[in-house]
């Protein structure tokens, strides 16, 4: 097929020899299957953010780190520059994401290096060698369906292990080969640590998984594994091999308002001492 244009300085450069055929098209990225010497490889190629239907909505993006001030006013004014940075820093996230998930041991597609909106990585593939089926595509036995569920909730311990939220996930980005789940599309990963929005994040990607398996295996469909992740994460007491239980039960312990309300009595006299300090020693050095 003819080189898309965005794969043809990789061509040029031999990185990649040649295109083969077009995998997929979705709503942020179109994916091809690509020649790279012995190896069969898959190409991103990123669409332009006005091409795009996916937005870049500010709970995603928060807690990101900018490269230079420079970058963060351009993109808070919105400028033409701005717009191509806030581009770039969203596609770089995926990328950066897919390097930390591989070296934690995560079930993500390799990367093998981005080119200017080409996200150049591994070809998932199923037994047989070809292309691995999505998730949404299979039928699934009860067994299957338990297998697969708990395999990806041991992903998504790992995941939040290394620090990162997928964001989005569901049975539409993640991919069966003869292993079992692998996790793609990344783009929209939130750090765990930074982004206020990353616990509602996590019950959700982990809400969509139980409504999904619970097609085939319904007593899924009522365990709460989101809550506990969370909340052995905030307690640092989450581990790639943690026992799980699928159960959560909200503490009922009441707050003791006596002492919250002292220790606010006492910061507030502490800082009108201080301030006090800070007036008799303006008023000696008159």
């Amino acid at each position: 097929m003819k080189t898309p244009k965005r794969i043809e300085p990789l061509v040029e450069d031999g990185v990649v020899d040649k295109v083969m055929r077009q995998l997929m098209s979705g709503k942020e990225a179109t994916v091809y299957v690509v020649q790279c010497g012995d190896e069969v490889r898959c190409a991103k190629v990123y669409k332009e953010a006005n091409q795009r239907g996916f937005h870049q909505a500010v709970h995603y993006t928060e807690g990101r780190k900018v490269k230079n001030s420079r970058q963060a006013r351009a993109m808070e004014k919105g400028s033409r520059y701005g717009r191509q940075e806030q581009e770039s820093a969203w596609q770089r996230a995926e990328v950066d994401a897919l390097y930390k998930l591989a070296a934690a041991g995560v079930r993500v597609p390799h990367p093998y290096g981005f080119y200017e909106g080409v996200l150049l990585m591994e070809l998932v593939s199923d037994e047989q060698g070809a292309p691995a089926p999505r998730l949404n595509d299979l039928e699934l036995t009860e067994e299957q369906a338990r297998e697969f569920h708990a395999m990806l909730i041991r992903q998504v311990v790992l995941m939040l292990c290394a620090g990162i939220v997928h964001g989005d996930l569901s049975e539409f980005n993640i991919l069966v080969d003869g292993q079992g789940p692998v996790i793609i599309d990344l783009p929209q990963a939130v750090d765990a640590a930074a982004n206020n929005n990353a616990s509602r994040m996590l019950e959700r990607d982990v809400e969509n998984l139980a409504n999904y398996f619970g097609q085939f295996a319904p007593e899924l469909q009522a365990t709460q594994y989101g809550k506990e992740i969370w909340a052995l994460y905030q307690r640092g007491e989450l581990f790639p091999d943690t026992l799980l239980t699928g159960r959560f039960q909200q503490s009922e312990k009441q707050a003791d308002l006596r002492s919250v309300m002292r220790e606010i009595d006492s910061a507030r006299d502490d800082h009108a001492a201080k301030l006090r300090y800070q007036q008799l020693k303006r008023e000696e050095g008159r």
